[in-house]
């Protein structure tokens, strides 16, 4: 990938668009693409073939998608499946009418069986029941990665998909209840602390594990995937390689952000699936390594919201 070359970044708003954006500026690109719902509406076709056409993107990073938390993933469960569905056919239909050179698909670790052995391999794809709170968004990128590696089969077209883990950092969406994990319980801490509360609430019995990935490690992931000269393999697994109950993940944000009070789990509140660790040897065996600690990370995310809060 030269540095002329153009990059259509889909969803450079979000957290990983827009981090991906950050990283490929910083690597020296400028012809990048950014359209936002403004300008590009995904859940159009008319819309998307065109603006496929006109600008004939090179390179195509779909990050852009309806995505939430366990709270938004079950109360929005219809929205979350068709939205993705359709944003994912459009785009993959233009890439393919106006070829591009690759195109890389961005699906989520909740694709694997709820009760997958860890760490989870990308053979364990479609081999037992998904999580019941969140099926239809898993549902709907299980689709969009078949559909990009039977693109790859039938036609040629190097279309890759990249699993990420749980991510978190700079441009998160830090809503107190549709929101992920760290965003969410760094938005709550922030608003407890300046009630001046004693006792913080957290969902769940705090056991259950989660691996998270800071949000630049995995955009540079990302263009090592689309930069990458050799073989890559349909379906990539991006993850940092450890996880951390979420009852530790807790203390080290209450640590980072000095909240002094007590921690009480609300046991009656799902926990949802118990262990969730990638295993992302095929991409490390590719060259790609994290570079950011969970403190670090945890350190960068509460320093950006409190930079940037209203």
């Amino acid at each position: 990938m030269k540095k002329e070359d153009k990059i259509l970044i889909l969803g450079s708003r979000g957290l990983v668009g827009s981090a991906i954006v950050r990283c490929l500026k910083a690597d020296g690109h400028s012809n990048i693409l950014t359209p936002v719902r403004e300008e590009l509406d995904l859940m159009n076709q008319e819309k998307v073939m065109a603006y496929f056409k006109e600008n004939r993107p090179e390179y195509v990073v779909l990050a852009a998608a309806r995505v939430g938390g366990i709270y938004a993933n079950d109360t929005y469960r219809a929205d979350f499946i068709h939205e993705n569905l359709v944003i994912q056919s459009n785009v993959f239909g233009a890439a393919h009418e106006y070829p591009v050179k690759r195109l890389l698909f961005l699906g989520s670790s909740c694709i694997y069986p709820k009760d997958c052995p860890q760490p989870m391999k990308e053979e364990y794809l479609l081999t037992g029941p998904l999580e019941p709170t969140n099926e239809p968004y898993a549902i709907a990128k299980i689709a969009g990665l078949k559909t990009a590696e039977n693109f790859r089969r039938q036609y040629g077209e190097k279309f890759y998909s990249v699993m990420p883990t749980n991510l978190y950092g700079e441009n998160d969406n830090f809503h107190k209840e549709n929101s992920h994990v760290i965003p969410g319980l760094i938005a709550r801490m922030t608003e407890a602390m300046e009630k001046g509360e004693s006792v913080f609430k957290v969902w769940g019995t705090g056991k259950p594990k989660r691996e998270f990935l800071y949000v630049d490690d995995m955009a540079r992931g990302c263009i090592y995937i689309l930069k990458y000269e050799g073989e890559v393999p349909d379906l990539v697994n991006v993850g940092y390689g450890t996880d951390v109950t979420i009852a530790d993940l807790v203390e080290i944000i209450k640590d980072k952000m000095g909240f002094e009070g007590t921690l009480e789990f609300d046991t009656s509140k799902p926990d949802g699936t118990m262990q969730k660790l990638l295993d992302s040897q095929k991409i490390r065996d590719l060259g790609w390594k994290p570079l950011v600690s969970l403190e670090e990370g945890i350190e960068k995310t509460i320093r950006f919201y409190r930079e940037t809060r209203a």
